[in-house]
């Protein structure tokens, strides 16, 4: 297969961050995805309906002349969250899903729930409204190794939390293990899963068998190849609980490279080059459409979009930066580590 068409697609799981960044990363997300699912883990985080309005405005601003983008916003669940602005912006339509990050699990999250029985009124009154929990599913228990920490978070939280609140609406996010995909599978309907890119191509000695290799370090950290590939079987399975969240997360290369690196992986340029590769891989090109464009408007009731991309499968390799400039210094860019020969043309 040389060309393929499918419907535009939307990333459920994207961080802009603000001012000079939002403004450099942003046009590489809206050219391509029709609508994002965006982080709030902002200084100060977006906690209230009124700043994720308010932050929405400053991503409207901030789109190129002539690109149809649609932020979808998401409000930074603590402790202390008032349930009854959340179901009303989410009635509003201002706020379309709530974050759940355990205190201490990523960037900017220090602010995030420590016991998650404090949140539980909040979470009746969201199950209650059908608003959208999306989780970081990560334990941060210090005595818990790295590479455990997700499947910990499964059986310690995550289960518990669905079995008192049957109808809430759950995303398991940037799902890492087997053990993932594993759950969302074999989970009642109301729960899904989304995969990165990164998590799809990079495994845990792409990181650090040859040399610390901070740009592809994140939270949740890549783990073994074994689950790299459940990763993918479900990506390209076709089963409609998994779609993509890229959770592209750009950092200047000054706080990558550093003596305490920050988390997060900058793929939003070649998102879809990298996807069409993997596909491409698995003989499973037919079930890109469902994961990049169908399965997560279809979790959130949301039509599918009625654009289409084309992409064609180019001879020679396409180039796509090393980096991109922005006013405080560069951000290196997700290398998938092979050629990249699908090219976005329409």
């Amino acid at each position: 297969m040389q060309e393929i068409t499918i419907r535009r697609p939307d990333d459920w799981h994207l961080h802009l961050r603000d001012g000079d960044m939002l403004e450099t990363v942003l046009p590489y997300t809206s050219r391509h995805f029709a609508r994002a699912i965006v982080m709030p883990n902002l200084v100060p985080h977006i906690a209230t309906t009124k700043m994720a309005a308010e932050y929405r405005e400053r991503i409207e601003k901030a789109l190129p002349a002539g690109h149809n983008f649609t932020p979808l916003m998401t409000l930074y669940l603590t402790e202390d969250a008032d349930a009854e602005d959340i179901v009303s912006g989410f009635h509003s339509g201002e706020v379309t899903a709530v974050k759940l990050y355990p205190a201490g699990a990523t960037t900017n999250s220090h602010s995030g729930v420590r016991n998650i029985e404090t949140v539980y009124p909040v979470f009746e009154r969201m199950a209650e409204a059908g608003v959208t929990l999306c989780v970081h599913g990560e334990v941060t228990d210090p005595e818990v190794d790295i590479f455990d920490r997700e499947a910990v978070f499964i059986e310690r939280v995550l289960e518990p939390v669905r079995r008192r609140f049957p109808d809430l609406r759950i995303v398991m996010e940037h799902i890492t293990t087997s053990d993932g995909v594993d759950y969302v599978k074999s989970a009642p309907d109301g729960i899904s899963g989304t995969i990165t890119t990164h998590h799809l191509i990079i495994n845990r000695n792409a990181m650090l068998a040859h040399g610390m290799r901070p740009h592809y370090y994140c939270m949740p950290i890549v783990k073994r190849e074994s689950h790299r590939l459940a990763l993918r079987k479900a990506a390209t399975s076709g089963n409609r609980r998994f779609f993509l969240g890229t959770d592209s997360a750009p950092h200047l290369d000054a706080d990558k490279e550093s003596a305490c690196g920050c988390a997060g992986v900058f793929s939003s340029i070649n998102t879809l080059s990298c996807l069409a590769h993997v596909f491409e891989e698995e003989n499973a090109l037919d079930k890109l459409e469902g994961f990049a464009s169908l399965n997560g408007p279809a979790f959130y009731g949301l039509p599918a979009n009625e654009q289409t991309i084309r992409m064609v499968r180019r001879d020679d390799a396409i180039e796509f930066p090393g980096s991109i400039e922005t006013k405080s210094g560069p951000v290196t860019v997700f290398d998938p580590m092979f050629p990249l020969h699908w090219d976005v043309v329409a």
